[in-house]
């Protein structure tokens, strides 16, 4: 390791799921009435928490020092409003979106916060039926942060690309292996961040923002990758909610080894190269059709090349850090998903096999808790 860093940071974690609540019987999505959310904060406090609609639950851990922590954390959680939406004789699965249940028939959370985006947005607050992954990395220069931002757009695809599990929408096929991403598209401020040269211009974006009344607050900056508002943080919110703890540990300690790989780099005064957005956009919707299939864009060598074999060339480029952090064996699950599949494969090959999405939803539910 260079002189200039003799030990990395902690980089310290946060993992934020979105859980589907259904119904055992007609495997729809069930509004949920609150009674899960309002059981969990007896023993999660506020680790617990209603989202817009009410078939919709998020649980986020503690600040995790390590990925073994975030691993024990995120099984606590799931076993715990599984056994919560059980007392309502209800059930809990993970995937971008539900394979057949339609926006239409799903109530809001009684809440000021959600009735106003609903004022606001309309349509596209109330059709935005999808569930999500989001993991803090913790840095406490928000310099630095936004420098490890801007070089870490480029790999958003490659993540991505292995939590890939929306291929439904509305009981449809839709031909993408994330369509979550599609949807959410339709509010503002969403998508791939723009460059920012420092944290001034930065802050100037937001503060013209809210001056204008475009935000009301700097969380609703709803980017794939953003600095959080309000915590010293940088959050990865591209990527679909999967299917296992397994899965999502494995993309945590990928995302957490990214960081700290870029982190050493900028350390010894190599930065990584920054690309175009509208250039790594391409690679987004590629990783949104087509998964772990197909190709992705290499930029610096002007070519399209094989998604796995980028996903691999990843592994092998935060190699050096892995170690350090303690995620060698959680990494190494990425091999077990370029073989078996994403969450979106696993889904299409239940529906190949019975043309049933009611047994793709089983599938789903029966996957929640595997790995505990």
């Amino acid at each position: 390791m260079s002189a200039l860093i003799k030990k990395l940071p902690p980089f310290t974690l946060g993992v934020e799921e979105e859980y589907q609540i259904i119904d055992p019987e007609t495997r729809d999505l069930k509004s949920h009435m609150s009674k899960i959310v309002e059981g969990g904060k007896i023993h999660l406090r506020e680790q617990v928490k209603a989202e817009m609609h009410q078939s919709v639950v998020e649980v986020g851990t503690n600040i995790c020092k390590n990925v073994g922590e975030a691993r024990k954390e995120v099984s606590f959680l799931r076993n715990k409003i599984s056994e919560l939406a059980g007392n309502q004789g209800l059930v809990v699965g993970a995937a971008g979106t539900h394979p057949f249940a339609k926006w239409q028939d799903q109530e809001i959370t009684d809440d000021p916060r959600y009735h106003n985006i609903v004022n606001e947005l309309k349509d596209i607050a109330r059709s935005n039926l999808i569930f999500g992954l989001h993991v803090h990395v913790g840095i406490e220069s928000r310099e630095i942060a936004l420098q490890l931002m801007n070089q870490a757009c480029y790999f958003l695809p490659h993540i991505y690309a292995l939590t890939t599990n929306s291929p439904f929408w509305e009981g449809r096929d839709t031909g993408f292996k994330a369509f979550r991403a599609k949807i959410f598209a339709k509010f503002p401020r969403t998508g791939l961040p723009e460059y920012f040269d420092s944290v001034q211009s930065y802050d100037n974006f937001l503060e013209i923002l809210v001056k204008t009344n475009c935000i009301d607050n700097p969380k609703k900056i709803w980017w794939d990758l953003r600095m959080h508002p309000f915590f010293s943080t940088i959050e990865f919110r591209i990527c679909d909610m999967c299917l296992t703890v397994d899965e999502t540990i494995c993309v945590v300690a990928l995302i957490q080894a990214v960081v700290a790989k870029l982190y050493k780099l900028l350390m010894s005064n190599t930065s990584f190269n920054i690309y175009r957005i509208a250039l790594i956009r391409e690679n987004k919707f590629r990783a949104a059709r087509n998964g772990l299939e197909g190709k992705l864009i290499d930029f610096g060598k002007k070519t399209e090349v094989p998604t796995q074999d980028l996903i691999l060339e990843l592994l092998d480029f935060v190699d050096d850090v892995v170690d350090e952090l303690g995620s060698r064996k959680e990494i190494e699950f990425v091999h077990q998903i370029l073989a078996k599949g994403t969450g979106a494969d696993q889904q299409l090959s239940v529906f190949e096999k019975t043309k049933d999405t009611k047994q793709v939803v089983d599938y789903i539910v029966g996957k929640f808790n595997q790995g505990i």
